[in-house]
């Protein structure tokens, strides 16, 4: 990492941090008022890494005034009409939402904070904030500072918040939806419904009616969005069908650009912040400058975002040459599907990818955090997310994890909480 106490402590701090008793009963909590008398408690051993990160209290500070100059890069009037020039036609409806739980991730290393990916339906804060409460103090108290904490007590409310500035920026007057629909397809199967549940009670908990909706549960007549026979304000948008193009989502879609509900985060939330050609437009710093981005903001994107370009076969000898350096993402993919390390792919790959849609960016190692599994000290590889709202930062986390991309099946990987130092 970037500073040498908290590389340390990454290298040498084996400490089990996590209370897996506490994690379950709140799990436990979670799921009591379901229908069954003995709820179904979700695995979680996949999802929970049982250590902490130790991260750099001022690259926190960097990564989260990236975001705000990032935020700022996309209300510029050149980049939203180059952005919507590649979008699809609906990105071009404005209905005022700017996007619930954006998802900004980072790599840290000798360079400070490097931007991966910006997501608009990141998953796993709802877990993060559980995960974060029930953690043991590691090490001495010197070690584990208290803005560790993430502001967790304050985290709910801001939520909560979040969710009713969205319906305001829409409905612009001082009125509160009644009833949140959580919509993904079959939810109850999704990797994440657990952290659909903690959502939902959060919510509901606040007066505010939160249901878990399948797609095909929605209907829409009169002017108004129901699911289950009851009337629907507002959806918290959890599909990565990031444009409604499919049928299965045509009635969600017809709802949403007649203005019957309020949907977070939306297509042209995707479209500006979350489609990765954007990269190539974030990465242009003095495209930027001359766009009218204050010079304060291009020079957190010059250090913090990797140059990107688009992938063209007039470049392919340029690019095959230059592969070890370069990472692969396709435009359209989400959840690390489809992603390449420059190095690791073979000529019938890299083929592939000059006839589909793909972005090169500069490759930036992930850090790595020391990890003890039964006796044995081994490595993984740490990315940092931030969930943010409106450019302020939520909650950060880790995610650890062994192979090219994150995943959930590394022994010993998995979410984890984030101590700054």
């Amino acid at each position: 990492m970037t500073n040498s106490h908290a590389d340390r402590l990454n290298r040498e701090c084996h400490c089990i941090t996590l209370d897996q008793k506490a994690l379950e009963q709140s799990f436990q909590d979670q799921f009591r008022d379901t229908d069954d008398e003995s709820p179904v408690i979700p695995e979680l051993h996949h999802l929970f890494s049982n250590t902490a990160v130790f991260i750099p209290e001022a690259d926190v500070s960097t990564m989260e005034r990236t975001v705000q100059a990032i935020e700022s890069a996309t209300q510029l009037p050149a980049y939203q009409e180059h952005a919507l020039s590649w979008a699809p036609a609906i990105a071009h409806f404005d209905p005022g939402p700017i996007g619930a739980l954006m998802g900004y991730d980072f790599h840290l290393g000798p360079n400070g904070p490097q931007l991966i990916e910006i997501n608009t339906n990141a998953g796993g804060a709802f877990l993060n904030a559980e995960l974060a409460r029930a953690q043991h103090q590691c090490c001495t108290p010197a070690q584990q500072n208290p803005s560790s904490h993430q502001r967790l007590e304050g985290f709910q409310d801001a939520v909560f918040a979040m969710f009713e500035h969205e319906w305001q920026k829409q409905r612009g007057d001082s009125t509160t939806p009644r009833r949140l629909a959580i919509v993904d397809d079959a939810p109850q199967n999704q990797f994440m419904f657990p952290e659909f549940r903690i959502a939902q009670r959060l919510l509901s908990a606040r007066g505010l009616e939160t249901l878990i909706v399948d797609p095909s549960e929605l209907e829409y007549a009169n002017g108004k969005l129901t699911g289950g026979g009851k009337s629907i304000d507002m959806v918290y948008n959890r599909l990565v069908d990031f444009a409604l193009e499919t049928p299965p989502h045509a009635t969600l879609r017809r709802a949403y650009l007649d203005g019957a509900a309020v949907v977070t985060p939306n297509p042209r939330v995707h479209a500006l912040l979350a489609n990765k050609r954007n990269l190539t437009l974030l990465s242009a710093s003095q495209t930027l400058r001359d766009w009218g981005l204050n010079e304060a903001d291009v020079e957190y994107l010059e250090r913090a975002v990797p140059k990107t370009r688009m992938v063209s076969r007039e470049d392919a000898t340029e690019l095959w040459g230059a592969r070890r350096e370069l990472f692969f993402k396709p435009v359209a993919g989400h959840g690390s599907k489809g992603v390449y390390r420059g190095s690791k792919i073979t000529r019938r790959v890299f083929e592939s990818i000059l006839e589909d849609d793909y972005i090169a960016q500069q490759l930036v190692p992930a850090g790595e955090r020391s990890i003890r599994i039964d006796d044995a000290v081994t490595t993984r590889k740490v990315d940092i997310r931030l969930y943010t709202y409106a450019g302020k930062r939520l909650l950060t986390a880790a995610r650890l994890y062994k192979g090219q991309t994150t995943n959930f099946r590394t022994p010993g990987g998995g979410f984890a909480p984030v101590f700054p130092v």
